[in-house]
C-alpha cells in the first residue's frame, strides 16, 4: 500500500500522457494506435487507482494529501496548491472515473474505427479524463475551479467533435457558454469565501463556525455585511457553478443537446463526469452548505423539480439519446434533492450505481444506432434477436433505473426515499416516487420500441454484434448487479467527519415495496401501450395524433424556444442593439463633435502662422489691447 501510494500522481498522469502523444505525435496519422495508446494508458490509471482503493478498504482510511505543491501565491501567508487529496470520498470518484473511461475508451476503439478523425477524438478523450481525475483529488477550491474549467474546455471539443455539423457546433457552443455564465458566480464565491475565510482549501472551509464570523464585517460595494453573511453569498454563488454543470432546471437545456457529441462522448459526460461535477462539488462542501439552511432548501427545490421535469419530458421523446439525456437530468435530480434533505450518503451512492447503468444504456443506444443508422425508435424494433447480449444488459440497465430489485438502482433509490421522509419532506418523497413510475415507464417504452415488436429498418447487412462494443456493456451490467450491495461500505466510510447527519429514528418498511409496485405497474402500462397486440406504434410515434399538452411535452415545453427568444430578441435584438446604437450615435457623435473642434482649432491655428512679422506685430498689439481694457474686469 505504501508503494502505491508513492506512484498515486500516475493515476493523473497517465491519461494526460495519453493526450499529450496523440495530440502531438499520432493524431489522425495513426489513428488506430492513437486509440490503443489512449486506451492502454487510461487503463493503467484504473488499474493503479483499483490497487489504491481497495488496498484501503477495511482499514478505516482518513482523509490525507498524498502529494502537493505550490502552484500561485497571492502572498507570504496566502497562496493556492495543487495536491491528491485521498478520501472514501474522492477514492469511490477515482474508481468510478477511471473504470468507466477506460470501458468507454474499448468501446470507442470500434465505435470511431471509421471516423478520419478517430485520432483527434482520443486525445480530447484523454484529456477530459485527466481534467475529471484532476477536479475529483483537488484539496482545494483553486484546484478544483482549475480542472473545472478544463472539463469545460474538453467537453466543449468532445461535444463539437464533428464540427462539419452546424448543429454540433451549436450545441458545443451553448453548452461552454451556459457553463461558463454558472461558473462565474462559481469564481465570485470562490473570491468571496476564500478572502474570509483565508485559505482554499476543503478541510478549513469545511470545519467552520458561523459563530466566528458573526461579530466582525466586510465591505462589499457601497453595503456592509457581517462575515457569517458573506460566506453564505458565497457559499451560494459556488453551488451556482454546480447548478450549472449539473444542468438543473432551467440552466438545463444544454445538455440535451449535447446529444450531438459521438455517443461515447454522451456516455461518460453523462455518467460519471461532467453532470456528476456539481453533485460532488456539493457534496465535497456538504460540511460548509449545512451551515447555510437556505442553500440547503433551494438544493432541495432544485432536485426535485428537475427531476420530475425531466421525467415528464422523457416519456414523449422519439431520439433515444435525447430519452437518456433526460433520464440523466432526472436522476442528477434525486442526487441533488437527497443532499438537499441531508440524505449525504444515499445521494453519493446514487452517484455510484447511477455511474455504471447509464453509462451502459448510452453504449447500448450507440450500439442500435451503430446498427440501424438512426437515433430514432421509429426507425427500431425487433432487435431482441439480433443483438441478444446487448438485449439482457438493456434489461438489467432498465430494471436498475427502474428501481426494481436486486438491481443496483433500487438499492441506491430506496436509501433516497428513506433519508428524504425520515429528514422530513414527504411532499418531496411523494414527487421522488412518482418521478420512479414515470422512470420506469419512459425507459420500458424505450426498452419495448427498440427490441421488441416488429422490425421497423431494413438492414442493408446481418446484424453482428462487436466485441469491442459489446464487452464494456457486459463488464457494466456486471457492475450494475453487484454495485448496489456496497451500501454499507458507503454508510460506514463515506460521511465527512464533520457532519453530523440527523437520525430520526423512524422506519418506513413499506417503501421499498411501494416504490416497486409503481414501478412494476408503470412498466406493465408501457408494455400495454408498445408491445401489446393492440399498440399501434407508428401511431404511438405520431406527434400529430397526439393531444395539445402532449405536443407541448415533446416539445420540451418549449424552453430552447424561451432561451433562442430571450438571446436573439432580448439580449441581442434589444440590449445590445441599443448599445450599438448609443455607442454609434451618442459616443459616436461625441468623438466626432471633438474631432471637428479641434480640426477646426487646428486649421486656425495652421492659418495664424503666416509667417508675417506685421501680422504678428499687429496681433501682439490687439492682444496687450485686449488685455489692458479687459484685464482688470472681474472674471
Amino acid at each position: 500500500m505504501t508503494n502505491i501510494l508513492g506512484y498515486s500522481y500516475w493515476i493523473l498522469l497517465l491519461p494526460l500522457l495519453g493526450f499529450a502523444v496523440n495530440a502531438l505525435v499520432l493524431g489522425n496519422r495513426f489513428p488506430r494506435a492513437a486509440g490503443i495508446v489512449s486506451t492502454l494508458l487510461t487503463g493503467g490509471a484504473a488499474v493503479l487507482t483499483g490497487i489504491l482503493v481497495f488496498g484501503s478498504f477495511g482499514t478505516n482510511p482518513q482523509a490525507q494529501v498524498l502529494w502537493e505543491f505550490p502552484f500561485l501565491r497571492f502572498s507570504e501567508t496566502f497562496a493556492a496548491s495543487m495536491g491528491m487529496l485521498f478520501d472514501p470520498l474522492s477514492a469511490m470518484m477515482l474508481f468510478v472515473v477511471t473504470v468507466i473511461s477506460t470501458l468507454v475508451h474499448i468501446y470507442s476503439l470500434e465505435y470511431m474505427k471509421h471516423d478520419p478523425s478517430s485520432g483527434r477524438f482520443f486525445a480530447f478523450l484523454s484529456l477530459f479524463t485527466f481534467a475529471m481525475l484532476g477536479l475529483v483529488v483537488a484539496t482545494n477550491l483553486f484546484q478544483m475551479f482549475f480542472f473545472w474549467e478544463l472539463v469545460g474546455i474538453s467537453s466543449y471539443l468532445l461535444i463539437g467533435f464533428w464540427y462539419q455539423k452546424p448543429s454540433a457546433v451549436s450545441a458545443s457552443k451553448q453548452a461552454f457558454i451556459l457553463t461558463r455564465f454558472a461558473d462565474s458566480f462559481f469564481l465570485l464565491g470562490i473570491v468571496l469565501v476564500s478572502y474570509i475565510v483565508g485559505s482554499f482549501d476543503f478541510a478549513t472551509i469545511n470545519s467552520l463556525s458561523l459563530a466566528d464570523f458573526s461579530n466582525s464585517f466586510i465591505q462589499l460595494g457601497i453595503a456592509e455585511f457581517s462575515k457569517a453573511q458573506g460566506l453564505a453569498i458565497g457559499a451560494l454563488f459556488i453551488f451556482i457553478g454546480g447548478w450549472g454543470k449539473s444542468a438543473l432546471f432551467p440552466m438545463h437545456i444544454w445538455l440535451p443537446n449535447a446529444m450531438e457529441g459521438p455517443t461515447p462522448v454522451s456516455s461518460i459526460i453523462h455518467s460519471a463526469t461532467m453532470v456528476v461535477a456539481g453533485v460532488y462539488l456539493v457534496a465535497r462542501l456538504f460540511p460548509f452548505f449545512m451551515l447555510h439552511e437556505n442553500i440547503l432548501q433551494l438544493i432541495l427545490i432544485l432536485g426535485i423539480v428537475t427531476a420530475l421535469f425531466a421525467a415528464v419530458i422523457a416519456c414523449t421523446q422519439t431520439d433515444i439519446k435525447r430519452i437518456l439525456a433526460y433520464s440523466t437530468l432526472s436522476q442528477i435530480g434525486y442526487m441533488m434533492f437527497a443532499l438537499g434533505a441531508l440524505g449525504y450518503t444515499a445521494s453519493v451512492f446514487h452517484v455510484f450505481t447511477h455511474a455504471f447503468f447509464k453509462c451502459m444504456l448510452f453504449l447500448v443506444a450507440g450500439a442500435v444506432i451503430h446498427q440501424v443508422h438512426s437515433n430514432y425508435l421509429s426507425s427500431m424494433g425487433g432487435l431482441r434477436k439480433k443483438m441478444p447480449w446487448t438485449y439482457v444488459c438493456a434489461l438489467i440497465a432498465c430494471l436498475s433505473i427502474s428501481g426494481i430489485p436486486p438491481f443496483s438502482g433500487f438499492f441506491s433509490k430506496e436509501e433516497i426515499f428513506l433519508a428524504t421522509l425520515q429528514n422530513g419532506h414527504p411532499v418531496v418523497f411523494a414527487f421522488a416516487l412518482l418521478t420512479s413510475a414515470l422512470t420506469a415507464f419512459y425507459m420500458f417504452r424505450m426498452f419495448f420500441l427498440v427490441f421488441h415488436g416488429n422490425a421497423r429498418t431494413q438492414f442493408e447487412k446481418p446484424v453482428k454484434e462487436s466485441l469491442l462494443m459489446t464487452l464494456p456493456i457486459v463488464i457494466l451490467a456486471i457492475f450494475t448487479v453487484i454495485s448496489g450491495f456496497e451500501k454499507n461500505i458507503f454508510a460506514e466510510y463515506l460521511v465527512p467527519p464533520q457532519v453530523t447527519l440527523p437520525h430520526t429514528g423512524a422506519h418506513f418498511p413499506w417503501i421499498p415495496f411501494a416504490a416497486t409496485a409503481l414501478s412494476l405497474a408503470a412498466i406493465i402500462l408501457a408494455g400495454i401501450f408498445y408491445v401489446s397486440p393492440r399498440a399501434q406504434i407508428a401511431k404511438a410515434l405520431d406527434e400529430d395524433n397526439r393531444s395539445r399538452f402532449y405536443k407541448i411535452v415533446a416539445h420540451k415545453f418549449y424552453f430552447d424556444e424561451i432561451y433562442y427568444a430571450v438571446v436573439r430578441q432580448f439580449l441581442l435584438g434589444g440590449i445590445a442593439a441599443f448599445l450599438k446604437w448609443f455607442d454609434n450615435v451618442v459616443i459616436g457623435s461625441l468623438v466626432k463633435a471633438a474631432t471637428f473642434v479641434f480640426q477646426k482649432a487646428g486649421d486656425a491655428v495652421r492659418a495664424a502662422d503666416t509667417g508675417y512679422l506685421p501680422f504678428y506685430l499687429g496681433t501682439l498689439i490687439a492682444g496687450l489691447l485686449f488685455w489692458r481694457f479687459l484685464g482688470n474686469l472681474p472674471l
